[in-house]
């Protein structure tokens, strides 16, 4: 039994570096070394990370027969005699230690006190390495699909790292052995161990998606000023150009789609809205709300609001499927959207809505308005069921201003 059998193995860790290794295993000795001795100071610790070699050697001055003072630093030239017959008087003797000389109790403490140190090493190493990671994006293998998250191994470190369900996109089911890819979100600590968080969701993997995919945003001649998304579903981002020769848009969205199709692709058919970035706030809603054509904006600062006038055919695109578009479009822009229909085209024997204020409650016709419906026809163009999805109306409620909109105009 000696030191390189027992510990060799060590050599082997991958994520420490070597002067940390050294350290670690000189610090674990020399506190062996102590237990037994009672000092360390006239001990040699030599370490060869790379041959798995360790060698321990106590070094003492020899002295003459009946002249040794201290034991710990001193040796009779007798006793170095039977060392190393060479030896004289005034020299240094070194003699050797194995782990026979330590007893088999205090090597195992060592050994485990070791296992302890390099465990700990290796958990402060990944933690700051994928801290250092944050915002890339990583290609790993699905180790372990579970309830609630899904545990993938890192294709370039073999690290295990933690995909929350409440992470993937609607609708995605990876089994064992899948290949996903994802965005480094976070590294916490949870029971004294790293925990790398990856996220499919975060509008931060679809920022470093399009990176891959365009050049331009890579080399910093475009730059995305804010991402939004409901993933899955429906994504707007804004962006911006320092070189006037180059379109942002056209440049994200490539030739026939070309760029941003893989994209579209890995993120389960997410429609991806790109609009250029402008400091202009009217003009810069106008372009959140696209597919939708506005007819004008009136912003009001203080109350972070702006209300956006649109053609009736065009209420309904400004809005979007659940009001998808509508919501993007207001988290892109910072404001709140209140959608309406251009004054002139009201009919002539509809009502608008406020003169109904005696009947029905404020907070209703705001809702009501907030999807776009601010007379008493465009409420009634929708269905009941319609009127529940698109607003947070309960059922009762929408039976109670379907009734009064419509007795309005029974006399017909």
């Amino acid at each position: 039994m000696n030191l390189v059998d027992t510990f060799s193995e060590f050599k082997s860790m991958k994520n420490i570096d070597r002067p940390t290794m050294v350290r670690v295993l000189e610090d674990v000795f020399r506190t062996l070394i102590r237990k037994k001795y009672g000092s360390d100071e006239n001990f040699d610790v030599i370490v060869n990370t790379q041959q798995g070699d360790l060698e321990l050697w106590r070094v003492r001055e020899i002295v003459p027969d009946g002249e040794v003072m201290d034991d710990r630093s001193q040796i009779s030239i007798s006793e170095a005699s039977s060392i190393d017959e060479d030896y004289e008087i005034g020299e240094d003797c070194y003699e050797q230690l194995f782990l026979k000389d330590f007893g088999r109790r205090a090597i195992m403490a060592a050994r485990q006190t070791l296992i302890s140190r390099i465990m700990e090493l290796e958990k402060d190493e990944v933690y700051r390495q994928y801290s250092q990671r944050v915002g890339e994006i990583i290609l790993g293998e699905v180790h372990q699909p579970l309830k609630r998250e899904i545990f993938i191994i890192d294709d370039t470190t073999g690290n295990e790292l933690v995909l929350p369900r409440n992470e993937t996109i609607r609708g995605e089911n990876f089994r064992k052995g899948d290949m996903v890819r994802g965005v480094i979100k976070k590294v916490e600590v949870r029971n004294n161990n790293p925990i790398v968080v990856v996220s499919r969701t975060d509008p931060s993997f679809l920022e470093k998606l399009l990176e891959q995919e365009v050049p331009e945003i890579e080399d910093g001649l475009i730059t995305v000023k804010k991402i939004v998304r409901l993933p899955g579903d429906r994504a707007k981002v804004a962006v911006e150009s320092y070189d006037d020769r180059i379109d942002p848009v056209g440049a994200c969205v490539g030739m026939k789609g070309s760029r941003i199709h893989g994209i579209v692709r890995e993120l389960r058919n997410e429609n991806i809205d790109i609009v250029n970035f402008t400091n202009n706030e009217s003009l810069f809603i106008q372009r959140a709300l696209t597919p939708a054509k506005v007819t004008s904006i009136v912003i009001d600062e203080e109350a972070g609001r702006a209300s956006v006038y649109l053609e009736p055919d065009q209420v309904s695109l400004a809005i979007g499927k659940g009001g998808t578009n509508i919501k993007l479009a207001s988290k892109l822009t910072g404001y709140e959207l209140d959608v309406f229909r251009n004054v002139d085209e009201m009919e002539i024997d509809d009502v608008d809505l406020d003169e109904f204020a005696d009947e029905i409650e404020a907070w209703i016709i705001d809702s009501l308005k907030g999807i776009g419906c601010d007379t008493a026809r465009s409420v009634l163009e929708l269905s009941k069921d319609e009127l529940l999805r698109r607003t947070d109306l309960e059922d009762e409620t929408v039976d109670e201003v379907l009734g009064i909109l419509a007795a309005e105009f029974d006399g017909d």
